[in-house]
Formats: structure tokens, C-alpha cells, sequence
């Protein structure tokens, strides 16, 4: 029996699976056009894109994808640079510029007659590229020259405009003009030029990998810019992704310890989790936990728990609980209820029980303030009123025995040193009328030392 052979390298040479470089030269320069017909169909591919963003639809915007042809102009630019054929190269960039403007203001008139004006979660994931992004344009910018170059063709390059998502940012670009965002605009250009740039850049590097020749009459001096351009304007597009990824790694971490506090701190027996967030508002991050069930005192759960956030690399959250009562609600009768009702009536009972509150604190700030009143006026009246040793102001309810009725009455209980004149007793009035803001005070002398 004969003896086989390994070789690790046979696994991954390219030796005569690659075609000729003329007739993949050809196929990429014919895909860089953009005249008649292919003008046409990116129009339609955007309409189509755009409808799928505009209702969601994520086999729409993938139907698009695949009927788009701007895949052709991007790697007409990666190999014009790796073969240093500069006409291609211009005319990679024109035609690219062209399908963009021409995508762009498509999507921007959809827009404006589309009577649906909200961004939903499609359109939403085209506004913050991030360093995944970049990575996602490369390798798929790399398996689509491989793919083209190979002689066994398949559907590489169809997957990779799905995987590169080249139409959604153009469409959300034309979203953010139409409804004057700019946010919008600017984070989905941003990803488009991303997977321009890397898509074309993974280009470069294939063609140089599978060795293509260049052209006879290329300009070294002048190649030689170029590449230093495209390295440079590639690190600079991929900086503030790098940035963005960072970001969106922090705010993951912490919205991840923020759900592992609250499943691990927050059990109560006869209270539950309805809902919690972590949101970051003017850079004051707060950890919004509402709670239905029995009420439990707010206080006192965030001065336990707050101490405890340390324990979760939450340091620099404000703890904020949110409850109301749902002592009145049975299991059975909310078993059938969607969480949105549930969550209605969770609302409401804490708006009512939030309006008691505050109309108990005002009670409580009113009678500290009737409780203190005296110790303020305390320096006055003993140069004003020297005769005065002792007072106490308070406000009270008299009742009528005669007909019932009620009236809150101003009195101010006085022990004198001695016994003051009328006109002491007067003026003493008028000067507690005009301190305690009453029409009228009633004086109550004490008797005794």
C-alpha cells in the first residue's frame, strides 16, 4: 500500500484555479460601467432598498442588494490601483461618485413622498459603523477578487454585496436629507465609504497576491502616490470606527453588569422586575428600575442597593427605582394582559401614589417650617420685643360650636417676663402679621415662669 503524502500548502495555492488575468481584467472592467440598463436597474435597486427600510423588511433590502450593481465600480478601483491603471481608475472613481449621487437622490425623493416618516430598526443599524464594519468590507471585498478570479465561478459576489450591505446606507443617506437629519447622513455615508474604501482595498491586496502584471506604460513615481493615498485615506476612515467600536463595547459591558445587579440584587418576594434601562443622559448614566407588585420603600432600597453597584463595575450609576401598587391585581386576572397593559397600569398607580407623596412632603415641609418658625424670629423679638421669654407659632382648626363651621387660625403662644401694655400686644401683632404672612394672629398669653 503507497504511502500519501501531506501538504499543508496544496490546501490553499492558487495554482490553476485562478484564471487568466486578461479575462478577469475584462470582467471587471465591463462591471465598471454604468451606462443604459445599469443606470436603471441601481434606480430600481434603490426604490426597492428603500421600501424595505421603510417597512422593515429585511428580505426586501436583501432582494435589493442583490440586484444592485454597485459592487462593480468599488473593485474597478481596488484593481486600477493594484495593476496602476489609471484611467481605470478615474473611471472606477467617476462612475462610483455617479452611482452614489445617483442613489442617494433616489432614496431622498422616496422619502419625501413616503407617508411613513418614522426610522425603524433596519434603518437604524446604518448610522453607527463600527472597526466590525471595516473588517466585514475587507474580508468580503477579499472573497469577492478571489471569487471573481477563480475558474470555478459561484455566487460569491452576490454575497458579498449582502454581507457588505452597499444599498441600505445610501438609502438611509437620502432618508436623513428628506427628513433633514443629518445624524442619519452622516453615519450612513460613513459606513458607505467604509465599505467602499476596505471592499476596493481587499481588492488591492488580492491582485497583488495572485501577482497580476501591470500595464506597460505605468508610471512608478505616480503608483507609488497612489498607494501611499489609499493607505492614507484607509487608516483615516478607519479611526473613528475604531472609536465607535470602543464605545459600543463599553456601553455593551455596562448594560450587561446593569442586567446581571438587577437579576441578582433585585428579588423580592411579592415584587417583580417589570422593566429596566440603562440610559445616559448629558453624561450622568442612571439605572432606571421599575417594579410592580408591593410597594417597598424607594428610600431605603436605593441607600441598600446603591453601595452594592460597586460590586458590579457600576460605580458611576445613579440608581432610580420606579414602583407602584398592584396589591388590588390578581395573578389570574393579568395573565392574559400584554405587557404594555401591564405596564399602563403600573404607570398610572405610580403617577397617583407619586401625587400623594408630593402633597405629604409639602404638609411635612409646611409644619417643619411652623416648628422652626420660632427659633428664626427668636434674635428679632429680643431686641424688638424684649418683654417676650417664650413662643410658639402654630397653625390650627377652630370649629364653631354654634353652626358647625371650620376655620384655620394663626395663634402664637407668648410667655411674657412681664406683662405688656395694649399697645405692646398690638404691636407684637401687626409684626407677627407681617412675618407670617396672615391677615390674622391670635395672641395666647402663657401664664407661669
Amino acid at each position: 500500500m503507497g504511502k500519501t503524502n501531506f501538504n499543508l500548502r496544496e490546501f490553499f495555492s492558487l495554482k490553476g484555479y485562478i484564471e487568466d488575468q486578461q479575462a478577469v481584467e475584462d470582467e471587471i472592467r465591463q462591471g465598471v460601467s454604468f451606462k443604459g440598463t445599469t443606470s436603471l436597474i441601481l434606480i430600481f435597486a434603490i426604490l426597492v432598498a428603500s421600501l424595505g427600510l421603510n417597512t422593515n423588511s429585511t428580505a426586501v433590502i436583501i432582494g435589493a442588494m442583490l440586484i444592485s450593481p454597485l459592487m462593480g465600480p468599488i473593485i474597478g478601483i481596488g484593481l486600477a490601483i493594484g495593476v496602476q491603471d489609471f484611467e481605470l481608475l478615474r473611471r472606477s472613481l467617476r462612475n462610483l461618485g455617479m452611482a452614489a449621487l445617483i442613489s442617494i437622490l433616489a432614496s431622498t425623493l422616496f422619502f419625501l413622498i413616503s407617508p411613513v416618516a418614522e426610522g425603524h430598526s433596519e434603518l437604524l443599524a446604518r448610522t453607527q459603523p463600527t472597526i466590525y464594519d471595516v473588517l466585514i468590507a475587507f474580508f468580503g471585498g477579499g472573497a469577492g477578487i478571489i471569487g471573481m478570479s477563480s475558474r470555478s465561478k459561484g455566487n460569491v459576489i452576490p454575497g458579498v454585496a449582502i454581507a457588505t450591505a452597499l444599498m441600505p446606507p445610501l438609502c438611509t443617506a437620502g432618508y436623513g436629507l428628506a427628513t433633514l437629519q443629518m445624524h442619519y447622513f452622516l453615519g450612513a455615508g460613513y459606513l458607505f465609504v467604509i465599505n467602499s474604501i476596505f471592499i476596493a482595498l481587499a481588492t488591492f491586496v488580492g491582485v497583488k497576491l495572485m501577482k497580476f502584471d501591470n500595464i506597460p506604460a505605468a508610471n512608478p513615481q505616480r503608483a507609488s502616490r497612489v498607494r501611499r493615498w489609499v493607505y492614507s485615506i484607509a487608516l483615516l476612515t478607519v479611526l473613528p470606527s475604531i472609536y465607535l467600536t470602543y464605545t459600543m463595547i463599553q456601553e455593551n459591558n455596562l448594560t450587561i453588569r446593569a442586567n446581571r445587579f438587577v437579576n441578582m440584587e433585585m428579588n423580592f418576594p411579592a415584587t417583580r422586575v417589570l422593566s429596566d434601562k440603562l440610559n445616559n443622559k448629558g453624561g450622568v448614566r442612571t439605572l432606571d428600575v421599575t417594579l410592580i407588585g408591593k410597594v417597598l420603600p424607594t428610600d431605603s432600597l436605593v441607600a441598600v442597593l446603591t453601595p452594592r453597584l460597586q460590586n458590579y463595575g457600576l460605580g458611576s450609576v445613579r440608581l432610580n427605582i420606579i414602583q407602584g401598587g398592584m396589591m388590588d391585581m390578581r395573578m389570574h386576572d393579568t395573565r392574559d394582559a400584554s405587557v404594555s397593559e401591564v405596564y399602563n397600569a403600573a404607570q398610572e398607580a405610580i403617577m397617583s401614589r407619586q401625587m400623594t407623596i408630593d402633597s405629604l412632603r409639602n404638609i411635612l415641609a409646611t409644619q417643619e417650617y411652623r416648628d422652626t418658625i420660632g427659633a428664626a424670629m427668636a434674635p428679632e423679638l429680643r431686641v424688638i420685643f424684649p418683654k417676650i421669654k417664650d413662643i410658639a407659632i402654630s397653625k390650627n382648626v377652630v370649629c364653631d360650636v354654634t353652626t358647625g363651621g371650620m376655620d384655620t387660625v394663626e395663634m402664637a403662644l407668648i410667655r411674657f417676663r412681664s406683662a405688656p401694655t395694649s399697645a405692646e400686644r398690638n404691636k407684637i401683632k401687626e409684626y407677627l402679621q407681617a412675618r407670617l404672612d396672615t391677615k390674622d394672629v391670635q395672641l395666647i398669653e402663657l401664664s407661669g415662669n
